[in-house]
């Protein structure tokens, strides 16, 4: 997956899990305000995945989001890790 094609492919999964078209300019409007410390702090991603989910406006469980919480605090942020997790979420029911 290059850096150039993973916003199509990010959309393009939104789109089919959710039903709901969600534009390359949303996407990146929320993602500048991810900063390295966002993944540090629980608070801050939990913040974070409740906007994704509203701006699809799919509901996401209290599990779900203690799931992608622990996998992406486990991740590191680590560019190469950070990639691995986007393709086990995209691949995820």
């Amino acid at each position: 997956m290059s850096g150039k094609n993973i916003s199509k492919d990010v959309l393009n999964t939104i789109k089919k899990k959710s039903g709901k078209n969600v534009s390359e300019k949303d996407i990146y409007k929320l993602a500048s305000g991810v900063k390295p410390s966002t993944v540090q702090s629980e608070a801050q991603l939990r913040q974070l995945i409740k906007q994704v989910s509203g701006m699809v406006n799919v509901p996401v469980s209290e599990s779900t989001i203690n799931e992608i919480i622990s996998a992406v605090q486990k991740s590191g942020m680590n560019p190469n890790n950070m990639e691995s997790l986007m393709k086990m979420m995209m691949g995820k029911k």
